[in-house]
């Protein structure tokens, strides 16, 4: 039996859930978001609480078991709380600046490369170097996060580039010389 599986979903008293048939909605202060549940699962309301089990007794199941827990529990946080990724700009010239939805990144191309937030998601910028993403959906946070550093990822001889905060960087020695 899976050990995150079995463990109830605590629902603060700020947190609205619903379920209708195999869609959950998850209502907070941060936002709201909608989930569907897994045809092998089945999830129950409980007061404050979300109880997830196994319809039938399959290798699926028990894979999509834990899952679907995991995803529940971040749904509740993330209308609650909020998750948020951090990421540092280092090098020379690196610049990012926020202006609405968009960052616009100056990372020593031609060009600025333009990222547009999805809904619910928000992007600040502190000292041109720091970027904030926050937002109540774990998974588009992470995602742009990770697109975000994908342009310009950290690279090993003399540490450049877009990484987490606290991401750490294996540096390699250079080539020695004659």
């Amino acid at each position: 039996m899976s050990r995150i599986g079995k463990l109830p979903v605590s629902v603060p008293k700020n947190v609205n859930v619903e379920l209708t048939g195999q869609e959950i909605k998850v209502k907070g202060p941060h936002g709201e978001l909608l989930h569907t549940i897994p045809s092998e699962i089945e999830v129950s309301l409980n007061e404050d609480k979300v109880i997830v089990n196994k319809r039938i007794e399959s290798r699926i199941a028990r894979q999509k078991y834990g899952l679907t827990r995991a995803l529940i529990n971040n749904m509740v946080i993330g209308v609650s709380e909020k998750f948020e990724r951090r990421l540092q700009m280092i090098g020379v010239g690196y610049r990012s600046q926020v202006s609405g939805k968009t960052l616009t990144l100056s990372v020593g191309f031609s060009h600025p490369v333009v990222f547009e937030a999805p809904k619910d998601i928000e992007i600040k910028v502190e000292a041109n170097t720091n970027i904030i993403i926050s937002g109540p959906d774990k998974e588009k946070v992470g995602l742009l996060a990770s697109q975000i550093r994908a342009v310009r990822p950290p690279e090993p001889y003399k540490g450049k580039g877009i990484r987490y905060l606290d991401e750490y960087v294996l540096r390699k020695a250079g080539k020695s010389g004659k």
